[in-house]
């Protein structure tokens, strides 16, 4: 059985900080890509991040591009995404993906805030 389970979210002011992690089982970690998306209310759900099963490759949302870091342990099957001067825009469920040819599995989301 496939889990993907994120957790860190929460609520931050404006140029705050906050980390999400996603611990991944039942899969062969290191061969799925794993990304971070993220739906805002009445929005579309929007890529956020994402990164090869070898590590070396990223890929980032021009709206995140140097403020967001995203990062994984294949030794623990866990992708991070760290998330530096967080504005408004950036309040969303954010969800974990993994993606491997046709295998494609989603985490159950969790609520960032960003407001005063």
């Amino acid at each position: 059985q496939v889990q993907l389970v994120e957790s860190g979210g929460g609520l931050v002011q404006p140029g705050g900080s906050l980390r999400l992690s996603c611990a991944a089982s039942g899969i062969y970690f290191w061969f799925y890509v794993m990304s971070w998306y993220r739906q805002a209310p009445g929005k579309e759900r929007e890529l956020v991040a994402s990164i090869t099963g070898n590590g070396l490759m990223t890929n980032y949302a021009d709206s995140v591009k140097g403020r967001f870091t995203i990062s994984r342990d294949n030794a623990k099957s866990t992708v991070s995404l760290q998330m530096n001067s967080l504005k408004p825009e950036d309040t969303a469920v954010y969800y974990c993906n993994a993606r491997y040819g046709p295998n494609d599995f989603w985490g159950q989301g969790t609520q960032v805030t960003v407001s005063s």
